[in-house]
């Protein structure tokens, strides 16, 4: 363990945060490239699967399966079919962060009230309206928590591909591993604390944007409940 001191003063070494910074930047956008494309693919999955029973019991198995499977179990395959390089990183970036979209996505929507969707149906709604006016706005609060926890797990991702694909531009999970190697201790705990910041700053961004679309009518409602 180096003493605080020692992991303050890694703060204040230029090149050594200048090596830092270059690996933060890479890192933020394999972790925002692959979160889009996780919130993406999470939220036409979890609508498929909303539209019908069948959908759900077919395509649900494969979130799960996802889910399961150790990501470490699957690195050696996408090494193979992808390469080393970015478009490795991101996909194993989308592998962590999609569950929980798809799971938070698809409860949301289905915990609209029954009476509503009544209501929809008495004045002969469409599946299209019944889907953008009703259950989407219904499961805002589910999708941004499905949102808030795959931000963090993204950041996570990011780093484990680092971890295994070592070709291309070095990001924390590079930089971390080097540190190790060399047994540099302040200098990793000081990319142990950005890379915890980043995850920090990712998971608060996803709840600000959550209150901006949900809007104080859900805490309001929840409180009169």
């Amino acid at each position: 363990m180096p003493p605080p001191q020692d992991v303050l003063a890694a703060f204040t070494d230029g090149p050594t945060m200048e090596r830092i910074g270059e690996a933060l930047a890479q890192t933020v956008k394999v972790t925002f490239t692959g979160l889009a494309i996780a919130i993406v693919l999470g939220m036409a999955w979890a609508v498929l699967m909303s539209q019908a029973k069948v959908a759900e019991r077919s395509l649900f198995p494969y979130a799960v399966a996802l889910q399961c499977i150790p990501i470490l179990a699957l690195v050696p395959l996408i090494a193979f079919w992808f390469g080393y390089g970015f478009p490795a990183r991101v996909i194993v970036c989308v592998l962590i962060a999609l569950f929980p979209i798809v799971s938070n996505t698809l409860f949301g929507l289905q915990s609209v009230d029954r009476g509503m969707h009544e209501l929809f149906d008495l004045h002969g709604a469409s599946r299209t309206t019944r889907l953008l006016k009703l259950q989407l706005p219904a499961a805002m609060p589910a999708i941004f928590a499905g949102f808030r926890i795959s931000a963090g797990l993204s950041v996570v991702g990011a780093i484990v591909g680092d971890v295994f694909f070592k070709q291309g531009q070095a990001g924390l999970g590079i930089v971390l591993d080097n540190f190790r190697n060399r047994i540099q201790g302040a200098e990793l705990f000081a990319t142990i604390l950005v890379a915890a910041a980043l995850g920090f700053a990712v998971f608060a961004l996803f709840g600000w944007l959550g209150r901006l679309a949900v809007g104080r009518w859900y805490d309001q409602s929840r409180d009169a409940a």
